[in-house]
């Protein structure tokens, strides 16, 4: 059992250094952002670290050498000279209820740093204290100031969907923000982080020299776990959950990879593990899905059903940067929200055409995908589906009995109630067989397996490929037709050809619905 203590929900840097938690040395990434612009911007996804980020920043500027003795910034700051900080959480302004409200939170976020460095009696406003608490700060101390803004987003996330709070809000915040640019000549420094882009606040539309380095290479890796981080600092950690649960090293790391690991934030980014759900796991001493579990925002369900997303899209989609890294404004889909919010990754980038592939990130999202979305998508009760129909088959699958597993699909399908769920997805998808691929993509998802529905080859395109450890399933599916036809098409436009070199084995499965009780009523096999 290890006595390592992991610093989860803990996001201050000196308390982790102070106290003796797992810290992962970022402090050269950290050194390299302060001096890299005056003011940057950077969006990272939820519990992926930005706040331990500011948190160390804040340190830093602070001049507070010894909590970086023994790390990497050692080796590039040589003068820790001490500025004056301002760290703002505006995350605790979420959930307002109104504009006023929003305002006199954010004066008292403010009040701390006007009892140190003073108020005068006509800045009434949030936007008009800090610019007199960036001013006087600068007086008082003769340096120049750091600020340092974590979740600039937190009280327009939830209004997404309400354009007149929206809009009343963004105009409190619009206030708030513009001192940033005005009090240029008192800056050392200005961090921002969020999740989303707001181009309407001030911070994109009058800061001309800000620096987004969301996607930059330079700075991929500053937040979250670096799959040689987690080698060399968690080597104990998994050996140690390896002897718990009964597995080798390395078959350990492989099922934290597959679970954790497959988040890339920039064209040439390292490969990175969540760290929430990485600690935690750790802790526990489980794999489990921890990040989802912390909650599913509710605007990013809004959106999706607001813009009608299929998710079986998300699999794989290639797109330019423009598609996904805009102006939370300017959207046309959810796409934007889903890579900003870490529910969509980068996972390749073209360079001669400068588009980006992005799919969901590992299997923990994907599991999170299905429970959170499912009931919401086809009125199917996600746990109903997991312990019910979804283990049976499985099983069947696993065992390598694909017989077993179609007669249990045919029983399950007979008893799905014919739900208002079901009725809006089946006058959305362009035919009936979409229909099934949606249900059975799902369902799939729930299982851990790895599916995608309509694959592309050089003959065309596959209803569904499921991927199961030792065997690769190429499905057809058929309501007008046969079963036979539906093999047949397989084996003549080569959909199965793709996964023939491989070591796994192929099997090829035809199967005919029945249009009316929309049940698979005959199914064909070959391998």
């Amino acid at each position: 059992m290890t006595t390592r203590r992991y610093p989860i929900g803990i996001q201050t840097f000196s308390r982790i250094r102070r106290e003796g938690y797992v810290y992962v040395d970022k402090t050269d990434l950290v050194w390299q952002l302060a001096h890299y612009a005056t003011y940057v911007f950077l969006s990272r996804p939820r519990r992926f670290g930005k706040s331990l980020l500011t948190s160390t920043l804040e340190s830093y500027f602070q001049g507070e050498r010894h909590l970086f003795e023994g790390l990497k910034i050692m080796a590039l700051e040589q003068e820790w000279e001490q500025y004056p900080v301002i760290r703002l959480d505006i995350s605790t302004a979420k959930a307002q209820r109104d504009a006023n409200e929003l305002r006199s939170t954010l004066l008292w976020l403010l009040r701390p740093f006007a009892d140190i460095y003073g108020r005068e009696a006509d800045e009434t406003s949030p936007g008009k204290l800090l610019s007199g608490i960036i001013s006087r700060a600068c007086q008082k101390t003769g340096k120049q100031v750091a600020i340092i803004i974590d979740e600039y987003d937190a009280p327009l996330l939830d209004v997404l969907h309400d354009d007149k709070q929206l809009d009343d809000k963004r105009q409190v915040m619009q206030e708030f923000y513009v001192p940033l640019k005005a009090s240029e000549r008192y800056m050392k420094f200005c961090f921002i982080t969020g999740i989303t882009k707001f181009s309407q606040l001030s911070i994109f539309s009058t800061i001309n020299n800000l620096k987004n380095v969301t996607l930059s290479p330079r700075f991929s890796a500053i937040c979250g776990i670096t799959e040689q981080e987690v080698k060399e600092v968690f080597a104990e950690d998994i050996q140690v959950m390896a002897d718990h649960l009964g597995y080798t090293p390395e078959e350990m790391f492989q099922r934290i990879k597959l679970r954790y690991d497959g988040y890339h934030f920039s064209s040439r980014s390292e490969d990175i593990y969540n760290p929430f759900s990485l600690l935690n796991a750790f802790d526990d001493q489980e794999l489990d899905n921890y990040w989802f579990a912390s909650g599913t925002p509710t605007f990013l369900i809004h959106q999706m059903q607001h813009f009608k997303t299929d998710i079986m899209s998300l699999d794989k989609l290639e797109v330019p940067s423009s598609a996904f890294d805009q102006p939370t404004e300017n959207m046309k889909s959810a796409l934007p929200l889903l890579y900003q919010s870490g529910y969509l990754t980068i996972k390749g980038y073209n360079r001669d055409i400068q588009a980006y592939t992005l799919s969901i990130p590992n299997q923990e999202v994907r599991i999170g995908y299905v429970k959170g979305l499912m009931s919401i998508y086809t009125g199917l009760d996600d746990a109903d589906v997991q312990m019910g129909f979804a283990a049976k088959f499985w099983q069947a699958l696993n065992a390598g009995d694909i017989e077993q597993a179609m007669r249990e699909m045919q029983a399950y399908m007979a008893g799905i109630p014919y739900v208002e769920g079901f009725r809006q997805k089946l006058q959305e998808v362009a035919n009936v067989e979409g229909f099934y691929e949606y249900t059975l993509y799902l369902i799939f998802s729930m299982l851990n397996v790895y599916v995608r529905t309509q694959v592309k080859c050089a003959g065309g395109r596959a209803d569904m490929v499921v991927w199961m450890p030792d065997t690769t399933y190429v499905f057809e599916l058929k309501v007008n037709g046969t079963a036979q036809q539906a093999l047949a098409q397989i084996d003549e436009n080569g959909y199965a050809i793709p996964y023939e070199t491989n070591d796994c084995k192929v099997v090829k499965v035809g199967v005919k619905f029945n249009r009316d009780t929309r049940v698979p009523e005959e199914w064909v096999i070959a391998e």
